[in-house]
């Protein structure tokens, strides 16, 4: 199975440009989106040219921000959004499709802040979705994927110095909560295969060209439970593929 994630900021703003395209070059068994910012009924208004896929989604109750979609060739078993934790099932975030060997769950992790107001909230919402994934871990194995914002060590944004415990997505609080989850037994599959590798980023500021200069940060991941890595045979960015400040992230189990 290919697994393909993507950030696409704006799923009505994407389908506009090549992303149907896009998608049948790419092939993915599933596609796992963020940041659709469009409610239920609009997701599926967007993706109805798109065949041979199932459409499953989870908006905001606030219009037009966050959410997330699962899009798979294959119906999963079940479908199920959010974490069950009435403070952090407001936006949209979560989303988990169960397949026969494992759970898929995407999610778009909440962004601390330009001014960093959210951090204490971010802090609380990284441990509590970790304790729902750990919870989906007691009955199979677990594929996490998204945006997380964070860039867990210096190796994954171009200018750690400047940024670290300034700017959100580089807050010791966050890296404290990534590395939660690495302690946890979740791999990150890139780094698995590619442990020393440098400038390979999956987020680029729409500022000063910076995806011309490839100044960015890999803040989009494949984390899986240490009992999958096994079957996983390939990691991959794909900064190639335009449409979004993200570009899409891809794993084959």
């Amino acid at each position: 199975m290919k697994l393909i994630s993507w950030n696409v900021n704006g799923i009505r703003a994407v389908a506009k440009k090549d992303f149907f395209e896009q998608i049948k070059r790419l092939n993915p068994d599933v596609l796992c989106l963020q940041e659709t910012k469009a409610q239920d009924d609009q997701v599926a208004e967007a993706l109805k040219d798109l065949e041979g896929y199932h459409v499953y989604s989870n908006s905001a109750v606030k219009k037009g921000y966050s959410g997330t979609a699962i899009i798979s060739k294959t119906k999963p078993l079940t479908v199920f959004s959010d974490i069950n934790n009435h403070e952090y099932d407001q936006e949209g975030r979560v989303l988990t499709a169960e397949f026969e060997d494992f759970y898929l769950t995407v999610v778009y992790v909440p962004n601390s802040g330009s001014e960093l107001k959210r951090l204490d909230y971010r802090q609380a919402w990284d441990a509590e979705f970790l304790r729902y994934l750990k919870k989906l871990e007691e009955k199979k194995p677990v594929i996490v994927c998204g945006d997380l914002n964070v860039a867990h060590k210096p190796i994954d944004l171009a200018h750690p110095k400047a940024n670290y415990n300034k700017y959100a997505g580089f807050m010791q609080e966050e890296i404290d909560g990534m590395d939660n989850y690495i302690k946890a037994g979740f791999v990150d599959t890139f780094r698995y295969f590619y442990p020393d590798k440098e400038k390979a980023y999956s987020w680029w500021s729409f500022r000063g060209g910076a995806r011309d200069r490839n100044v960015g940060w890999r803040i989009d991941y494949f984390l899986v439970s240490q009992s999958l890595i096994k079957n996983v045979k390939k990691a991959a960015i794909h900064p190639e593929e335009y449409g979004s400040d993200h570009c899409p992230v891809s794993i084959e189990i």
